[in-house]
């Protein structure tokens, strides 16, 4: 008999709290109905959302804090007054604890990854964590990581990110040998900066069967999905992904106005109905909501801060896989032979890790 996956939910995460994350637990819920939830937050809010799924509510277990995280806390702050006592720490928590096989919330970003780092603490061989984001391509999807835990990266924490971000991609995509780029400023050998071309270099050099490592690959080729994972430090990464978010923002705009300029442009659209219903579907956020914590030592997802119910359900549904796929146990094994394999490399003293005092810029703006 295969064991239920136990989740744990910080119902008060995000902008909308439980009257969406529980309705979203329910979704996922209908296609997983081996999971088991676990909701840390404020009870009176929680029950009555709850009990309006009666089969969610069966296997489900309620844990009432005060205390929650906002979304403008600074991560400093969320630990001064969330640490063991918050509904997004007593998530981790049970994660650390083994009541929980993963974490999910839809809370800041930056207090989301400070609390975890010192809860559940890094991996081995691994020093900083990194989010990775799952992005469309023409081809499907792609893994693109770090997408803003970390600002910097040495050849070493790039090497670790490709082995990682292909662990993710085999459980995600189903691929024995995933391929493999770093983010570039040109495909030439000779471009680009002295880390991404060290961390080429250490990939060529190592024998790893856990991934293909293609080379180079520059910013069209993530749409275009011309490798399943792409690598890059969190400054570029996080700037990166605002970038495409806003895109396709715009091109939704420009068509909306494009639809309504004229009755032909109309009768168009209603005869073109069905491609543009696909083209949403394709371009919809919520589809790909679901960020993955990788290097700790236990699985966190963290949902979008302003995402719906189904948005939510996706996130929830990307840590069943992490936690049934059994994602820690391929990282740790790909990590080992990496290591072994690998020459041993100094750490370059201009990599800049975030930390629970000093955020970057680039995850405040996406705490929501």
């Amino acid at each position: 008999m295969i064991e239920p996956v136990r989740i744990a939910v910080d119902a008060m995460g995000g902008d909308h709290g439980p009257e969406v994350i529980i309705p979203g637990a329910a979704h996922a819920f209908e296609r997983h109905p081996d999971v088991r939830f676990l909701f840390f937050g404020d009870e009176k809010r929680i029950r009555p959302v709850l009990e309006a799924s009666p089969r969610l509510a069966a296997v489900s277990r309620l844990h009432h804090t005060d205390v929650a995280v906002s979304m403008e806390d600074k991560p400093s702050q969320a630990l001064r007054k969330g640490r063991r006592v918050s509904s997004m720490w007593l998530a981790i928590e049970a994660v650390k604890k083994g009541e929980a096989d993963v974490a999910v919330s839809a809370g800041n970003t930056g207090a989301l990854m400070a609390m975890s780092k010192i809860c559940l603490h890094m991996m081995a061989h691994i020093e900083r964590p990194a989010i990775a984001a799952f992005w469309p391509t023409l081809r499907g999807e792609t893994v693109v990581l770090d997408v803003g835990a970390t600002i910097g990266a040495n050849a070493q924490h790039l090497f670790d990110l490709a082995v990682m971000g292909s662990a993710l991609a085999r459980i995600v995509f189903n691929l024995q040998r995933p391929t493999v780029g770093l983010l570039n400023v040109g495909v030439e050998e000779i471009k680009g900066l002295e880390e991404v071309k060290a961390a080429s270099r250490l990939l060529r050099q190592t024998p790893l069967a856990s991934l293909d490592y293609y080379g180079f690959v520059e910013g069209d080729d993530i749409g275009k999905g011309t490798v399943d994972v792409v690598v890059t430090e969190g400054f570029a990464g996080n700037i990166a992904l605002k970038t495409a978010e806003g895109t396709a923002k715009q091109i939704g705009q420009y068509l909306r106005e494009a639809m309504r300029h004229g009755w032909l442009s109309r009768l168009g659209y209603l005869l073109a109905q069905p491609a543009f219903a696909r083209l949403k579907t394709k371009m919809d956020p919520r589809n790909l909501n679901g960020g993955v914590f990788l290097g700790l030592d236990g699985v966190v997802i963290k949902s979008h801060g302003g995402s719906d119910a189904i948005g939510t359900a996706r996130a929830i549904e990307i840590g069943y896989a992490m936690a049934r796929h059994e994602l820690l146990h391929k990282i740790r094994e790909a990590l080992a032979v990496s290591h072994e394999e690998a020459p041993v490399l100094s750490v370059e003293p201009n990599a800049k890790a975030c930390d629970a005092s000093a955020p970057p810029a680039p995850m405040e703006a996406s705490d929501r």
